[in-house]
């Protein structure tokens, strides 16, 4: 009984690991361009307009340089935010240093960063 046991948690495990690999998304090289041109995102988990921003880039999200600002329990900001003199979200960086504050639109942020949108 522990061997059918042992096998079934190692067959679920498999499946659950294949699951859980992310597909590729369909702004996975543009993410990738802001990313390397040194855009980064500022937010909190707990923003709405931060989810929305996450949500216009799919599954390509895990390529944004994304800093996560608040504490949890939404009880302050990292003190790395403090530092950088992040007072909304969501804040995005260029590379160049510029900021621009609030929810932007992919063909903002593709004109600011000098990244394609493809």
């Amino acid at each position: 009984m522990k061997n059918v046991l042992a096998f079934c948690t190692l067959i679920l495990s498999l499946l659950l690991a294949g699951c859980s690999s992310s597909s590729p998304g369909e702004h996975d090289a543009f993410a990738q361009c802001l990313t390397d041109n040194g855009v980064k995102m500022f937010g909190a988990y707990w923003c709405p307009h931060c989810q929305n921003q996450k949500e216009l880039f799919g599954n390509s999200w895990e390529k944004v340089n994304y800093i996560e600002c608040s504490l949890p329990g939404g009880q302050g900001q990292t003190a790395f935010c403090e530092q950088q003199g992040i007072t909304g979200y969501p804040t995005w960086e260029f590379g160049d240093g510029s900021r621009v504050p609030g929810e932007i639109s992919l063909e903002e942020l593709s004109g600011k960063s000098g990244c394609p949108l493809v």
